[in-house]
């Protein structure tokens, strides 16, 4: 894992899309598609609007792979991550080709996604990490080892919390209680793994990721097995993290 520390959420979120649209850029080029995974939550929104904006990127070429949705959720409710990504992502870049967890019956949308992401490898998956330590709706204790593409899970308090306190919902009474995720293992078979983490309520999590044991109590911890991460970070997210860590990580 490769680590890249930036002053302010601003230069980090800028930092991360340019490196995104020159990753894609030579993927373009030289596979003549790109197939990618965003993660879509708050910690995004303004990686996303940068990188929407890299308009050298042949966007024709790109297909996009949901990585999580809520299970219940009204099609129409503003806090599903379809949305989130169709109004920060699809339609600012111009982004056509997008494999969607769109439907009511959680069965067909799995069955559907899963079908839909293993035509290829995907060449890119850009990932957040969420205050106990999840990727995607992996949380803790996370499931290490189902090679399924999707799974139907159920998220924690602490996870449910989080939303609440990123203002998608009132209460946590609101927040539904299962989502489906990418799988661990279907996230570490994409080439090349982004992770864009800002903020200090996140510090805690990303000093785990660092430095606890590879472990489903800490999910993103498995981050550290693969052989191609770039972890984007601000200041804020790094409170926790010593400076003899950092060093301990290629900059």
């Amino acid at each position: 894992m490769q680590l890249k520390v930036f002053p302010t959420r601003a230069a980090m979120s800028a930092a991360a899309a340019a490196h995104v649209a020159d990753r894609l850029r030579y993927m373009i080029r030289s596979r003549r598609r790109a197939r990618i995974v965003p993660a879509t939550a708050a910690s995004q929104i303004e990686f996303q609007a940068a990188l929407a904006d890299q308009r050298d990127v042949d966007w024709n070429q790109v297909d996009v792979y949901q990585l999580d949705e809520y299970i219940g959720l009204p099609a129409d409710h503003p806090a599903r991550f379809e949305h989130l990504l169709r109004n920060n992502l699809l339609a600012p870049a111009g982004i056509r080709h997008a494999h969607l967890l769109s439907g009511h019956d959680a069965d067909d949308v799995l069955r559907r996604a899963s079908r839909a992401v293993t035509v290829g490898e995907i060449d890119l998956a850009i990932l957040g990490i969420g205050e106990n330590a999840h990727i995607a709706f992996n949380d803790p204790p996370a499931d290490f080892t189902s090679e399924d593409p999707y799974l139907v899970v159920s998220l924690d308090a602490a996870c449910r919390q989080q939303q609440v306190s990123e203002g998608w919902f009132k209460s946590i009474r609101e927040v539904p209680r299962t989502a489906i995720t990418m799988s661990i293992q279907q996230i570490l078979r994409a080439r090349e793994i982004v992770v864009i983490v800002p903020d200090a309520r996140k510090a805690a999590a990303v000093a785990a990721t660092l430095t606890e044991p590879v472990s489903p109590l800490v999910p993103a911890t498995i981050l550290r097995t693969h052989h191609d991460v770039l972890l984007f970070a601000d200041e804020a997210a790094m409170s926790k993290t010593s400076e003899e860590i950092r060093r301990s990580f290629d900059t």
